[in-house]
């Protein structure tokens, strides 16, 4: 069994990106209660950094995962871009690109890639504070771009396949 947190990225009065009234914060949410559920049903002890809408910053929620003695550091988010439309697909974020983050990343855009997200890879980002500041394995998760009509079409309409892959993704790595 693993100690997993999941980080359910904005929140409170930082809604994250946002695309025709949709939050980034409410998918992040949505997703991770979902991912935890099914993660817990396998056996997996889970650690949300937030059940609701409030706001932690990211040194906050990267020092929770420390306290909690985590052995590995999910984060989930949307991305976006300049435009609507303009890109499409999951991208993981990983302090670097050697180790079990980024294998853990590497097996989460794979599963959401046969859910049909198109895999846009794993990029090193080091300056980030969820995966600069935590001393276990860190991937931040972006789940499609919430200004792309076809990620949110296939985010709502699969949802269920979405948060399972998200798991699958992380069981495969433990």
């Amino acid at each position: 069994m693993a100690l997993i947190v999941l980080d359910a990225g904005h929140g409170g009065e930082n809604p994250g990106a946002t695309y025709q009234g949709r939050q980034e914060k409410d998918d992040a949410l949505n997703i991770a209660l979902a991912v935890g559920a099914i993660l817990e049903r396998q056996g997996q002890e889970v650690y949300y950094t937030r059940t609701t809408d409030i706001y932690e910053s990211p040194q906050q929620k990267a020092a929770e995962g420390n306290q909690a003695g985590a052995d590995y550091f999910v984060s989930i988010h949307r991305n976006s871009s300049p435009y609507p439309n303009q890109y499409t697909g999951v991208e993981s974020l990983v302090y670097n690109q050697y180790g079990s983050a980024a294998r853990m990343a590497k097996n989460i855009n794979s599963e959401l890639e046969k859910v049909g997200f198109a895999n846009q890879g794993i990029s090193e980002r080091p300056n980030l504070a969820v995966l600069r500041r935590t001393r276990m394995p860190a991937v931040l998760v972006e789940v499609g771009f919430i200004n792309t009509d076809a990620d949110n079409r296939l985010l709502d309409d699969r949802f269920d396949e979405v948060a399972n892959a998200i798991a699958e993704g992380i069981l495969k790595s433990l």
